[in-house]
């Protein structure tokens, strides 16, 4: 069984409260209170700052914290394996971001799991930040994530090259050319992704890389769901600049138009990210060979 101590620290770290965890868990106050300061006289480190009904973690408390998540998964995991010698099933947690929602990837995995008949697949959608962090702790098995970080306890193989392409309405005039211009997209009203997304990021680096700033642009909408932006895409309420690879499904039944963006390259990889421990690379292969196959009959623009 888990440390309680720890499972009370992480309620307690998650809710930011005494109270909260102790109803959470079924506790006294009193009892949640004496796990966190057996927790900090085994550490000899403070792990909450307690103020005024209030607590925040310390340096040394989110250091505690991070790793006892990475004890509880792996717990969890240690039970998932054995079950899975008993009911020869393996269960493999991808994670994948929001931009991997919209696109191929989850339609690959369902298929991979429906196709092997003895794999249970458990897709999580979360941020790059958040899937880094569940591959720290152990909590998913591999992540879909656009672009890469340099970290050494991590393997990547890249899965494929995506580009970020205007899409529009059929009913845009834009929409019977080649190609749209900066100058074109300065006209129109945009809706793009929040700020902190890593679209948005690439397309503002990209603007500045050739002297011009989003602030030139009628920016009119910020939706953080890009099935929603294509939704509206679809109404012509504006134009977008999203991933190709989230557009593969609305581009092939002709629902809405993508164009490359004149003077604008903005490539960027998709990568399979893995714990370098990670045992199973023979699932990983085959799931990269079926994403190859179903790659192989869409719809691809020329950048």
């Amino acid at each position: 069984m888990l440390d309680a101590k720890l499972e009370t620290l992480l309620v307690v770290a998650e809710e930011k409260s005494f109270t909260k965890a102790a109803q959470i868990l079924s506790l006294t106050q009193p009892a949640v209170s004496n796990h966190i300061s057996m927790l900090e006289k085994e550490i000899g480190e403070k792990i909450f700052y307690r103020k005024k009904g209030e607590i925040m973690i310390t340096p040394e408390g989110e250091i505690v914290v991070k790793y006892a998540k990475r004890i509880k998964s792996l717990y969890a995991r240690m039970f998932d394996k054995i079950s899975e010698l008993d009911k020869q099933i393996v269960k493999i947690r991808v994670g994948i971001t929001h931009t991997s929602e919209s696109n191929e990837i989850a339609e690959v995995l369902a298929k991979y799991g429906i196709s092997q008949g003895n794999i249970n697949i458990t897709i999580i959608t979360d941020t790059k930040k958040n899937l880094y962090e569940m591959l720290e702790n152990y909590e998913i098995d591999f992540a879909v994530i656009e672009g890469r970080r340099q970290m050494k306890n991590l393997n990547y193989l890249m899965l494929d090259m995506d580009y970020l392409v205007c899409i529009l309405s059929n009913n845009n005039p834009l929409s019977k050319q080649s190609m749209v211009s900066l100058s074109d997209l300065k006209k129109e009203h945009i809706i793009l992704r929040l700020p902190e997304s890593e679209t948005r990021k690439l397309f503002e680096a990209t603007l500045i890389s050739v002297n011009d700033s989003i602030d030139n642009f009628d920016v009119s909408i910020e939706v953080d769901n890009i099935a929603t932006i294509k939704d509206l895409i679809r109404k012509d309420l504006g134009v977008s600049v999203l991933p190709q690879s989230a557009c593969m499904d609305e581009l092939r039944k002709g629902k809405i138009t993508a164009l490359p963006i004149e003077n604008l390259s903005m490539a960027r990889e998709t990568n399979i990210v893995y714990n370098k421990d990670f045992a199973r690379l023979d699932l990983i292969r085959d799931f990269v060979d079926l994403y190859n196959r179903v790659k192989a009959n869409g719809y691809q623009i020329t950048p």
